[in-house]
């Protein structure tokens, strides 16, 4: 099992937890309606941030070239953390042996804990060990400091990994609409980072995608960004995977294991593109339903949940976000795109 402590005095902070890949939606803001979002893992998981996060911060223009690449950026920012890397993350309900000090919490949240600095300390000796955020349209986290918080004990924890055929089993993806009608925040985080990888591929192309509910997703906010496709352009993008047959295109929309991160591996000349598995997983096992005759009845409950009617709109704050970390986001194309996306990185719509 693995169980996070406090450095100062070993004191456990977190029930046993097994380790899964940093999902794109860790910190997402969507909205901002009442209430906070559901936290991005399940309970009894944790993620590790790999890059630098939090204070200090620095601005674009204050850093060179190999300073900025080196915290994984290729295009501006406003601003860059030059803070530690290792953030751990764990839903709130996995917390042990921590406290929120209402001394350390801040005055710029809205509704709840926007997080920035350290509000929970350990209850055995104080020290500031982690942040918790409920925020109105922020996602409901604890994330741990690795300055000030370690692993006790390591090990797989209560979660065993699963391989691709267990998780097609198992796990059978997040459908696209939400109980009151809209698209899953989950998805237009999601597809938002599958588009900038989309882009990093092709170059800035037009591209086909002939599976039509993948389309209904994709196309819009893609020929938004680089135009329709016309007579001649014939490269393609389309679904790979597990228990998915075969496809010629010259670009493969495959799963990302939510557990380890691996990604469905494709073969040359094909380019990858990754897609989180809840979401790769419905668009490619949930047909939309076909007609029946009166004298067949089915359950609507036992019909794949219909895309919902309103235009797709992927999250603009990540699919920013994501692009500006692949360099291929340097190429002239896709400098054009991020630049025309910037002024748009604080709201729902900049494609």
């Amino acid at each position: 099992m693995t169980v996070f402590g406090c450095r100062t005095c070993d004191t456990a902070l977190t029930d046993p937890v097994s380790r899964v890949a940093l999902p794109v939606h860790a910190d997402q803001k969507y909205g901002n309606g009442p209430g906070s979002l559901a936290p991005a893992l399940e309970p009894g998981t944790f993620a590790v941030n790999s890059l630098p996060s939090g204070p200090p911060w620095h601005r674009w223009a204050e850093l060179d070239a190999s300073e900025v690449e080196a915290r994984g950026w290729y295009a501006p920012r406003f601003s860059i953390s030059a803070g530690p890397a290792g953030q751990v993350l764990i839903t709130p309900g996995d917390v042990r042996g921590a406290v929120i000090d209402p001394s350390l919490v801040g005055d710029s949240a809205c509704c709840g804990l926007a997080g920035g600095e350290p509000n929970m300390v350990c209850v055995s000796c104080g020290t500031p060990v982690a942040i918790r955020i409920d925020d109105c349209g922020l996602r409901q986290a604890t994330w741990l400091n690795p300055l000030t918080t370690h692993i006790l004990e390591d090990g797989p924890g209560p979660h065993p990994v699963l391989d691709w055929a267990d998780l097609i089993d198992q796990r059978p993806g997040i459908p696209p609409t939400e109980p009151v009608g809209g698209w899953h925040p989950m998805w237009t985080a999601a597809v938002a980072s599958a588009l900038a990888h989309l882009l990093a591929a092709s170059g800035g192309d037009p591209t086909a995608i002939p599976d039509d509910q993948v389309a209904e997703v994709f196309r819009p906010a893609f020929e938004r960004l680089v135009g329709p496709v016309r007579k001649g352009q014939e490269r393609t993008l389309v679904l790979a995977g597990p228990d998915v047959p075969d496809a010629d295109g010259h670009f493969a929309l495959i799963p990302e294991h939510p557990q380890t991160g691996e990604l469905w591996p494709v073969a040359p000349p094909v380019k990858p593109v990754p897609l989180a598995w809840d979401v790769w997983r419905y668009l490619a096992f949930h047909g939309a339903p076909k007609p029946v005759g009166r004298s067949v009845p089915i359950p609507p409950e036992a019909l794949p949940a219909l895309l919902p009617g309103h235009r797709f709109e992927p999250d603009g704050q990540i699919f920013l976000s994501v692009l500006a970390r692949l360099p291929e986001v340097r190429q002239p194309r896709l400098v054009a795109i991020y630049d025309r996306g910037r002024p748009y990185s604080y709201s729902f719509y900049p494609f």
